[in-house]
């Protein structure tokens, strides 16, 4: 037999050798690592093959639920619900300071931001423990989804709430209540398919838990027992807000601002008329720091019972009392035309003695200057100057009341204060932890926002078209003015902006913005206020 063969072109070839056998791929691995790298040369090395049985190790990185489609679809949904829910938390965050069209809440605004900042918080831990699913979190994502469907319950069958949270608050909570329920499914998903892989790959599904794992699942459980905490907070608060709303208002509330919201106007008393036919003076309360209810309207009361006044009514600014809150920004100048719009529709044409406390008198001012025929005298009680707005307006003040509102669902001052201090309905609408609300918040953060520029603004073009003949009132504090200089000359001041002064009186042992808190402060107010009502205009 030849030993020579014929390559394809015909010409001879040599005859393979037996006793020169072919390398084996152990050869060629040792020769490929030995000789130069050539166009020929396999770059990435051959994979392993399993190990005896056909089933990867346990640790091998290969082992992953990720490896099926059910639970990567999981997980992109995930991200995409984050991704929607920021953007929902940038609207909401945003609708507090500006509020964009059709996104005004006639409640605060802060329970709609505190369900998102929930949900978000939420989604980011199902996604950084994605890979480490356990019974905890499935768990307490239950029991977190249950109260947020008993929040959305409240909500939506108390009435007053419901109007207040509006579609933003509700649509807030339905949604953190559902992402709570699709956490539980992606939780499910995720378990099913770890064990799917560990037995498919490994020939077992997997009891033993790494020690990263175990903090993973720690820190995960530590977390979602925050949140679980958090949602309690929640839900007892608002349970809180539907028990407060069963308080009936002393008079009517009226839609102002395109019913955008509602404002809360009372009297007391009859409209009388003198010989003439002409209508008598009815006092107009407006209130300082804190709700006209919440005490100030003691004095005045007193007053109507001897005689000295027939007729009186009041109002809550937005925010404060039974009054919604109004879309922000919000200025003096538009508050006056939400009490002005509500008065006409109420049939109150005055003629008015506006008698104010504190900030009060900026807005009372304003609402003098733009209804100048309808004033028949102001009475200014330690009111706030102009050139003091900048107290208010101060940048530190405004983002600790953003701070105080976003927290205030939670009720951290309020549940405390019902729980074991016994207080009522009446304390948290109107009286002494008012305060604490978030409607009330959300009030002084608007007053904060526009004080030193919209709201001045007005208040300064209004003491230029107020009407000089207006009989005038100005009682102040006596500690007040003894502690600061600067605030006796801006009393001082308040007492020009007409030139009908019928006194400027100091009452000398009454406190800063509340002279009617002592009895001589109740007095001297009572009296002061007769003899402004007998002044008669220049």
């Amino acid at each position: 037999m030849s030993l020579w063969g014929s390559s394809k072109n015909g010409e001879p070839r040599e005859a393979e050798d037996d006793s020169h056998p072919r390398p084996t791929s152990s050869s060629r691995e040792e020769r490929d690592s030995t000789e130069e790298p050539t166009e020929r040369t396999r770059l990435i090395a051959q994979r392993r093959p399993p190990p005896a049985g056909g089933y990867l190790d346990p640790d091998d990185p290969a082992v992953s639920p990720y490896n099926l489609w059910s639970v990567r679809a999981v997980r992109f949904f995930e991200v995409f619900f984050l991704m929607i829910t920021f953007l929902w938390w940038v609207v909401l965050f945003i609708s507090i300071f500006v509020s964009p069209p059709g996104m005004h809440s006639r409640g605060s605004g802060f329970f709609d931001v505190s369900y998102t900042t929930l949900t978000v918080g939420n989604i980011i831990i199902a996604l950084l423990f994605f890979a480490v699913p356990s019974t905890p979190m499935g768990v307490l994502s239950f029991i977190i989804s249950i109260l947020l469907i008993v929040n959305m319950i409240i909500i939506l069958v108390a009435p007053r709430i419901r109007l207040e949270e509006g579609w933003p608050g509700i649509a807030s909570v339905v949604w953190a209540a559902i992402i709570g329920l699709y956490n539980i499914l992606a939780n499910r998903t995720v378990r099913w398919g770890k064990a799917e892989e560990e037995a498919r790959l490994t020939g077992r599904e997997e009891q033993r838990r790494t020690l990263k794992e175990w903090l993973a699942v720690l820190l995960a459980t530590i977390f979602m027992v925050i949140f679980a905490l958090i949602a309690v907070l929640l839900t007892a608060t608002v349970s809180l807000r539907a028990r407060d709303a069963t308080l009936p208002a002393p008079g009517h509330r009226y839609l102002v601002d395109g019913d955008k919201y509602q404002v809360h106007v009372a009297c007391v008393g009859n409209q009388t008329y003198d010989k003439k036919g002409n209508a008598n003076p009815t006092v107009l309360l407006e209130g300082g720091y804190m709700p006209v209810e919440d005490s100030f309207e003691d004095w005045v009361y007193e007053a109507y019972q001897n005689g000295t006044i027939e007729r009186y009514c009041y109002w809550d600014r937005p925010g404060l009392g039974w009054s919604d809150n109004a879309p922000s920004p919000h200025s003096a100048s538009m508050s006056a035309d939400a009490l002005s719009e509500a008065l006409a529709i109420a049939g109150e044409e005055g003629p008015w003695v506006l008698v104010s406390a504190g900030i009060g008198g900026i807005y009372s001012r304003v609402f003098s200057a733009r209804h100048p025929r309808a004033i028949a005298g102001i009475m200014l009680i330690d009111a706030l100057h102009e050139d003091l707005l900048y107290q208010i307006g101060n940048p530190g003040t405004g983002f600790l009341l953003w701070a105080r509102g976003f927290i205030s669902p939670l009720g951290l001052d309020r549940l405390p204060g019902a729980l074991f201090k016994g207080r009522s309905r009446e304390d948290r609408v109107y009286g002494k932890s008012s305060y604490q609300g978030g409607k009330f918040i959300k009030n002084k953060l608007q007053e904060n926002l526009v004080a030193d520029g919209l709201t001045k603004n007005e208040v300064l073009s209004a003491r230029n078209i107020q009407q000089p003949e207006v009989p005038l009132t100005v009682v102040s504090s006596g500690v007040h003015i003894n502690k600061d200089k600067d605030w006796k000359r801006r009393q001082e001041d308040l007492t020009k902006i007409t030139d009908n002064l019928v006194e400027w009186r100091i009452v000398k042992k009454a406190p800063a913005e509340e002279v009617w808190r002592t009895e001589e402060g109740r007095y001297e107010l009572g009296d002061a206020l007769k003899k402004l009502m007998k002044a008669k205009s220049k």
